[in-house]
């Protein structure tokens, strides 16, 4: 389930959000809001937040700027920053390859400069700029018509090649919508020591969960949840015989739910507590 946020604005195109203002209170792990075919940007305007990737976490800050192509990916935040309760306001822009052709025409191109799902782009004057005009067209959308919608869309195509140094405007499009890909076994290793899901893994990966289990038995010979698991008590059993290592930080450090759930597996595992294991490496 997507995270309801407090306030949502939009400016829609052709029956399509290509503006938006969004407010949310703090949350722990959010899908991205939108599963077409889109690629955004969004505007930090308040608050800071951790994307997970396939291959990485990228940390934007408040007056950062977040280019993403169509891909899975999460954004988390802090377990310091859920118990403060903290808000966070992005404003976003959304192209989609049937509007955008449109203004700047292209055509897919595997020698397109594909080497980022996501970038952190630093918001200068000129993006400042547009982001308060598209603050005012979101508090006043009488005066969105298909004129204006089209010659922002066309302004920030324009903004985005410059800011990502791509060659062209039709360069640009053909870099934002060809996602990067991944293999199935680094997304795995980059995301093994992380709190997801099964489900939450299986669509990082861009897979349902039944095609993500069948991947996972063939390359790992056992199931997922028996693999991670196993991973997971081995870095603990590291984390727990160094000095000063508090159980639930170990928990949290591993990637596991709660610290009843670390105690409980690491008990069926190594058939002591982390308490007694810790006692016992002394």
């Amino acid at each position: 389930m997507l995270h309801k946020p407090i306030k949502f604005q939009a400016i829609e195109y052709k029956g399509k959000i290509v503006f938006e203002k969004v407010k949310l209170t703090t949350f722990n792990r959010i899908p991205k809001l939108f599963n077409d075919n889109e690629s955004c940007f969004m505007f930090i305007d308040k608050g800071s937040f951790i994307v997970r990737t396939p291959n990485k976490l990228v940390t934007f800050e408040e007056g950062s700027g977040m280019l993403a192509k169509c891909f899975n990916y999460y954004t988390e935040t802090s377990l310091k920053q859920q118990l403060k309760n903290e808000t966070f306001e992005l404003i976003g822009v959304l192209l989609y390859p049937e509007l955008v052709k449109q203004i700047f025409p292209y055509q897919h191109s595997i020698e397109a400069n594909n080497n980022y799902n996501i970038n952190k782009i630093q918001v200068d004057k000129m993006l400042l700029n547009f982001k308060n005009s598209i603050n005012i067209i979101l508090d006043n959308p009488q005066l969105a018509d298909e004129a204006l919608i089209l010659n922002k869309l066309r302004e920030f195509i324009i903004l985005m090649t410059k800011a990502t140094q791509s060659k062209s405007e039709p360069e640009f499009l053909k870099q934002i919508f060809s996602p990067y890909e991944f293999s199935f076994k680094k997304t795995i290793e980059n995301n093994l020591y992380a709190s997801l899901s099964l489900n939450e893994l299986a669509h990082l990966c861009n897979m349902s969960l039944s095609s993500f289990n069948r991947k996972f038995k063939e390359i790992y010979k056992e199931s997922p949840k028996k693999y991670i698991t196993s991973k997971k008590l081995e870095k603990a059993t590291v984390l727990l015989r160094q000095n000063n290592s508090r159980i639930a930080e170990v928990a949290y450090d591993c990637g596991f739910e709660s610290t009843s759930t670390f105690n409980r597996l690491f008990q069926k595992s190594y058939q002591k507590s982390p308490s007694q294991f810790i006692l016992d490496t002394k």
